[in-house]
């Protein structure tokens, strides 16, 4: 019998998967589905986009499993897979719509709040479900406005909560470059985020338009019923 593809670690499973046990790669895909899901993201800006990578990548990472040689972890060697698969997808995007452009007749183109609303989030607190909703699509929103440089690292360190290391080695960058992108990412975001927050404050308890209309008629119609009160 099978151990349970859960508590199997990587090696185990990437022997299950070279010995022929597709279930286990499976298990394998679910393991990492999420980080590798999200730096595919953090590069092609798309939601359809990534999980299209996604999946190219693994199909190149089944394929390629019998010769991993273990230089680095398994998860670092899936990472660089998706990354290479995300960039080889944007560059085709990029030539496809240079063709659709030259073609025409006329030429005419971002804490840790990502996670999703938890068990915690009562079923008759829809309200709080909305908000966290709306403040995280704002966060990701600001993310996807971050070069893509600084938008990797700040995916890698701050929402799947790699090490400055662990980042330093699934990037193949300095562990410094790591530290330095990562703290201009916060900073970027954080100024965007403020920006965006201005913007709401102005807008914060608006009494214009149709409030003040509809106030100003109900005080001259009380006004014209009973001018004394």
């Amino acid at each position: 019998m099978q151990p349970a593809v859960d508590d199997d670690s990587d090696a185990a499973l990437r022997q299950r998967v070279v010995d022929g046990e597709q279930e286990a790669f499976a298990g394998l895909m679910r393991r990492y589905n999420r980080r590798l899901y999200r730096v595919a993201r953090s590069i092609l800006r798309d939601d359809a986009e990534a999980e299209d990578a996604l999946q190219d990548a693994y199909i190149q990472a089944y394929r390629a499993l019998p010769d991993f040689r273990g230089d680095a972890s398994l998860a670092t060697w899936l990472t660089r897979i998706v990354m290479n698969a995300a960039l080889m997808r944007r560059r085709g995007s990029r030539r496809m719509a240079e063709v659709i452009e030259l073609g025409a007749e006329q030429s005419v183109e971002d804490l840790a709040a990502m996670r999703e609303p938890g068990a915690s989030d009562a079923p008759n607190q829809p309200e709080r479900a909305f908000q966290r909703t709306q403040a995280r699509g704002l966060i990701e929103s600001k993310i996807d406005t971050l070069p893509e440089v600084f938008r990797t690292v700040f995916i890698l360190r701050a929402v799947e909560e790699l090490s400055g290391e662990e980042t330093a080695q699934v990037l193949g960058i300095p562990e410094a470059t790591v530290r330095s992108r990562y703290f201009r990412a916060r900073g970027m975001l954080r100024e965007a985020l403020a920006r965006e927050l201005d913007f709401a404050l102005e807008d914060a308890f608006g009494f214009d338009g149709e409030r003040c209309n509809r106030i100003v008629s109900n005080v001259m119609s009380r006004l014209r019923e009973r001018p004394e009160d």
